[in-house]
């Protein structure tokens, strides 16, 4: 068996057991594919995982180190000065916990009774006291990024909002712009000469939480039912599930009949 896929979960994981969190990104999955979070939360199987992006955790290490020294310090990062950001890294005892996965910042919600959370890049505070939530992205394109216009980034947006959610139900006053500090590798030089430069932007996201409260409700009544919900249209993984399985069914079944034909002739 893989080292990084455990296709069968402990249940003190799944929805019911007394380890069960909902995560940010458990949420995420549910808005993408019902099915597919169903299979994964209730009956304890998810998806397999894609590889790790080393580089990616490289670069969001690095940024969290570099906005630390301000933070330890109450000074602004020159990146928010340039971008007119009246801000400086918010200093406060749980800032580890709440970066830290499988831990980050929670809340039990009392309708459903769902923990749910989410670890966080980095928080800042405005002089009016108001938490901005900040998320690191890294990536190499051809464009420099100043916008989230992609269909894909709309899973950003809903990431960034529930962390605002959060920590407005941990009674923190919460500005609805967020920033995503976006390194992007330049592709341009010449040669590589072992050495990436990176050009960074701060692209504002001004969020708006209120789906997540019938989000969560929905959740738990797809988590209660004893039944299949449907599928994403465009899921390929159900899409994936859907045709091995009537393949290998009709092996099976091709199968079965050709070893009777044979012991029959005998």
């Amino acid at each position: 068996m893989s080292q990084y896929y455990k296709p069968d979960r402990n249940p003190d994981w799944n929805y019911g057991g007394s380890r069960f969190r909902l995560s940010r990104s458990k949420i995420g999955l549910f808005m993408e594919c019902p099915r597919c979070f169903y299979v994964d939360n209730k009956l304890g199987t998810g998806r397999p995982p894609g590889f790790p992006f080393n580089l990616n955790s490289a670069v969001d290490a690095l940024l969290k180190k570099e906005f630390d020294i301000h933070r330890a310090n109450g000074s602004a990062h020159p990146l928010m000065e340039q971008y007119g950001v009246d801000a400086v890294p918010f200093q406060h005892p749980k800032m580890d916990i709440w970066r830290e996965n499988f831990k980050g910042i929670d809340y039990k919600h009392p309708a459903t009774g769902f923990t749910v959370s989410g670890a966080i890049d980095d928080v800042w505070v405005n002089p009016k006291g108001e938490l901005i939530i900040v998320d690191y992205k890294s990536t190499s394109k051809d464009e420099k990024i100043e916008v989230l216009d992609k269909d894909w980034h709309e899973g950003y947006k809903q990431q960034m909002e529930v962390y605002q959610w959060l920590f407005r139900q941990n009674g923190f006053k919460v500005s609805d712009t967020g920033y995503f500090v976006y390194a992007n590798a330049s592709r341009d030089k010449k040669a590589f000469d072992g050495v990436l430069e990176f050009e960074v932007t701060l692209v504002p996201h001004k969020g708006n939480d209120s789906w997540v409260e019938g989000t969560l409700l929905k959740i738990k009544k797809c988590l209660d039912i004893e039944e299949l919900p449907a599928p994403a249209p465009d899921c390929d993984y159900c899409t994936y599930r859907e045709m091995v399985g009537k393949k290998l069914l009709a092996f099976v079944k091709k199968t079965k009949i050709k070893g009777e034909t044979g012991t029959l002739g005998l």
